[in-house]
């Protein structure tokens, strides 16, 4: 990325708009092309708050070598991303916080945008923004549909309906309101992936998070990224916080639930739901060999079963991406509407 020329008329004393909490470790390849990225946004009157976890390369003294009042070099006396983003938090002055990785790279008009649309709309507490994988296109088949999936999940609506599916931002693409995540318990630790279980966190509060429709940040994928080599990143990790959360979800209080989906994958993880005392009325599947039958239970009903009675909430447990979009037409069509009457689970 080409670095532009600005005039810095930003001083260290002066009240940022936006803090950028930048997390780094042994990052040296990459460091120095986000922190470019960083330096030449539109918008000058930021702080980035650089927080050094435990580097052993020379990734300090690159950030110490940038002459620019807007940087803050911090080391994190408590090794740890979540504590790294907690210190980030804590020492941010600006009410708005934006995430960055040093792996990524911010495009030069990404801060000045969000901020804008933030501040034009003071009940929207996160907002994300499209997303670029780079170099070159993802290897894993997976890992392109969850871009894509991610991509089209933009307004308030989708992201309540569809925050079950998977995390709906990526990380480093996200500004908060500072505020609202610090009277929310800032980021916890545990065996979950740190930002999905702040976004759950956050739905559960009620606080309005959407994306902008554009894409402002070219997101690194590389093998020994956290998220891919971390237990805390793994399925079962995702399909025990899903549950928590869903489990609690006031959407679910009171309603007659069914389970979209009886194979054996499926059911294994609707187990994670039924052990926090959620338990469906049945399950709802297409093959004819297990329709009629009694799984864990439950009854096995076909999709003809949802046109009569009451409507119920169709909880969408099918994880192939393509099924899950033809089940959500087929509901539709039946007059439910997504995030009211019937909820995705990823």
């Amino acid at each position: 990325m080409a670095r532009r020329k600005y005039l810095v008329t930003f001083s260290a004393t002066a009240q940022p708009a936006v803090s950028v909490v930048l997390p780094f470790r042994d990052a040296g390849r990459t460091l120095d092309e986000c922190l470019d990225s960083i330096l030449c946004q539109s918008l000058v009157e930021f702080e980035c708050i650089a927080i050094d976890d435990g580097s052993s390369d020379r990734g300090a003294q690159r950030v110490r070598q940038r002459k620019d009042p807007r940087l803050r070099l911090v080391s994190n006396p408590r090794p740890g991303l979540v504590a790294a983003l907690n210190l980030g938090l804590d020492l941010a002055r600006a009410p708005l916080v934006a995430r960055m990785d040093a792996d990524d790279r911010m495009h030069p008009d990404r801060l000045e945008k969000q901020v804008r649309y933030l501040l034009a709309r003071p009940r929207l507490a996160v907002l994300a923004c499209q997303v670029r994988a780079f170099p070159g296109e993802p290897p894993a088949a997976g890992y392109r549909e969850y871009l894509r999936w991610q991509n089209q999940c933009l307004d308030e609506a989708q992201v309540r309906a569809q925050i079950y599916v998977e995390s709906p931002f990526a990380h480093p693409s996200v500004v908060f309101r500072r505020s609202v995540v610090l009277e929310a318990g800032g980021y916890r630790d545990g065996m979950f992936p740190e930002d999905y279980e702040l976004w759950l966190r956050l739905h559960a509060a009620g606080q309005a998070m959407a994306k902008l429709p554009e894409v402002l940040l070219d997101w690194r994928d590389s093998p020994g990224r956290v998220s891919r080599t971390s237990a805390r990143y793994a399925r079962t990790a995702f399909d025990t916080l899903r549950a928590e959360y869903l489990a609690r979800d006031a959407r679910l209080q009171g309603r007659d639930l069914v389970v979209w989906g009886a194979g054996r994958r499926t059911r294994k993880r609707v187990e994670h739901l039924l052990a926090r005392g959620t338990r469906p009325r049945a399950w709802i599947d297409v093959d004819p060999k297990k329709i009629g039958n009694r799984i864990n239970g439950l009854s096995v009903l076909g999709p003809t079963s949802l046109e009569q009675g009451a409507r119920p909430l169709v909880l969408v447990y099918v994880a192939s991406h393509g099924a899950r979009e033809q089940i959500g037409e087929h509901l539709v069509a039946l007059g439910y509407v997504e995030g009211v009457d019937y909820l995705a689970v990823g």
